[in-house]
């Protein structure tokens, strides 16, 4: 199954907080920041078979892109680019904002071989230039989420369970172990297939 992002308007990545499933099943786990670089994550990706989006700031991946290069080798995940250094981008500049996404696009060509072509802004914060700057750094879409792991419990913006095309949101953290497998938990709880993001934002 391959579908698209919506396009990109007046110059502005589009903003998407859910994935129309077509009344599959599926839901979408994504992993921000990269601060904790939890020795278990390979194997237990590996296992889940889940193929989760990581979303990176290069602050935390520099002096350790070897440990995301093996996820992203591995399980042929896609790196997405979450700003240099985790900035509040609706209270800057357009040119601010665009140096934070254009250089941290930049730099995981180089560490990883692909320029990222997803966005999440740091805290879901954004405003028009967010949408403008990504777009101008190549990127297609500005991925927000639905609900979240933490501290090892799946949390909702709505609803009680997690729902097709919801977008799951968790982080490299200490507790990174029950946060993961707490999201694999839930989804087959709730009657859900996780699958790459990616391939509805192709």
């Amino acid at each position: 199954m391959q579908a698209h992002a919506p396009a990109t308007v007046d110059g502005k990545a589009p903003v998407v907080r859910h994935i129309d499933t077509g009344g599959k099943p599926y839901v979408f786990i994504t992993i921000d920041d990269g601060a904790v670089q939890d020795p278990h994550a390979l194997q237990l990706i590996k296992d889940s078979g889940a193929r989760p989006t990581l979303f990176l700031n290069e602050q935390y991946v520099r002096g350790h892109e070897e440990y995301f290069k093996q996820l992203q080798d591995q399980d042929n995940l896609v790196i997405g680019n979450h700003t240099v250094s985790h900035p509040n981008l609706a209270k800057m500049s357009y040119a601010a904002q665009k140096k934070e996404i254009c250089d941290d696009s930049d730099a995981f060509v180089k560490a990883f071989g692909h320029r990222p072509t997803l966005f999440r802004p740091p805290f879901g914060n954004y405003n028009a230039d967010t949408q403008r700057a990504a777009a101008d750094c190549g990127l297609k879409a500005v991925v927000l989420w639905t609900a979240a792991v933490n501290d090892g419990v799946v949390q909702f913006q709505g609803g009680a369970k997690l729902k097709a095309g919801d977008i799951v949101l968790m982080h490299f953290r200490k507790t990174f172990v029950e946060d993961y497998t707490a999201f694999i938990k839930r989804a087959k709880q709730d009657g859900l297939t996780p699958v790459p993001l990616p391939d509805f934002l192709a």
